[in-house]
């Protein structure tokens, strides 16, 4: 079988069945005739065939390049939609932004990042999807999503992370708990030791819970729960002690609804990290989401 023909020179040819010469051809094309000819000669060694009639007045197709003409003109056809498919590709993916949040992130942060960005880009439609971080890792690199943010401290080595904000996960109980009457932080060791309202397993806020107290024996989960916000309810409600993201009870510290209990020798700050998969130097609207997130301004919203 013969090697696959540059495109180059299958405009040639049909160039000299639209225009009846090589040399017009050519123009059209904008070579100089003897780089036209030399493309028609290898094109011809490559196919095994004599494609033009070459005599001192031009030259014009051979029946077998008028074959071949026709076949050419149905490639770049072909080609010419592929191309428009693959812009039209591009543009939409500069028009849509799909990102990924984990829970404490979506619920406290995400949208607002996103209502700034909307209103600087009302041309690009957004799509937020909402998960436990081990999913949004999912997602990232399968591509369900352009960008995601965030809250665990083990990131996946196959992806590229930047650090866009920061927090701190606090005890918080009742006001009635026993622990609000301790006039002494509690110990590490007695935060381990009791049972308490958790995140799923994969959340960032677990995940960052277990490494900080992998070291000591473990009572087990209170109760697991979904979200941020039905662990909140549940220590409104009484339920026991939780260890929550200062994002996620600071209006009920701040009303007296929650308190926070101090713990000797724990802090837990942890980063927020935008992931993303491909490249490293991100482009696009993920990279101007990420810009705007870290500016200063947008931080302190």
């Amino acid at each position: 079988m013969a090697k696959w023909p540059d495109l180059a020179v299958l405009e040639l040819v049909v160039g000299v069945d639209d225009y009846g010469s090589l040399s017009a051809a050519s123009r059209q094309a904008g070579l100089a005739q003897p780089n036209a000819s030399r493309s028609i000669r290898v094109l011809e060694r490559q196919l095994g065939m004599t494609l033009l009639q070459r005599s001192p007045t031009g030259s014009t197709l051979t029946p077998q390049g008028t074959v071949v003409a026709h076949w050419a003109r149905r490639i770049l056809a072909e080609t010419r939609q592929m191309l428009q498919a693959t812009d039209s590709l591009r543009a939409e993916r500069r028009t849509a932004l799909t990102v990924a949040a984990s829970m404490t992130v979506a619920e406290h942060l995400v949208p607002s990042w996103l209502g700034t960005f909307g209103k600087l880009h009302p041309e690009v439609r957004i799509h937020l999807l909402v998960h436990n971080s081990a999913q949004v890792f999912e997602d990232v690199t399968s591509g369900a999503c352009d960008i995601g943010f965030v809250e665990s401290p083990t990131i996946p080595r196959t992806l590229h992370n930047l650090t866009v904000a920061r927090d701190e996960l606090v005890v918080v109980v009742h006001p009635k708990h026993p622990w609000t009457r301790r006039r002494q932080p509690i110990s590490i060791a007695e935060l381990a030791s009791t049972s308490l309202l958790v995140r799923e397993p994969g959340s960032g806020t677990r995940i960052t819970l277990d490494l900080a107290l992998a070291e000591y024996q473990r009572a087990a989960p209170l109760l697991e729960l979904g979200s941020a916000a039905a662990i909140r309810t549940s220590v409104l409600a009484g339920m026991g002690p939780s260890v929550m993201s200062t994002l996620a009870v600071a209006d009920q510290v701040k009303t007296g609804e929650l308190k926070i209990i101090p713990v000797q020798d724990l802090v837990l700050h942890r980063a927020l990290r935008a992931v993303w998969n491909g490249p490293r130097q991100l482009s696009g609207p993920e990279a101007e989401l990420v810009r705007l997130v870290r500016s200063p301004r947008t931080s302190q919203n």
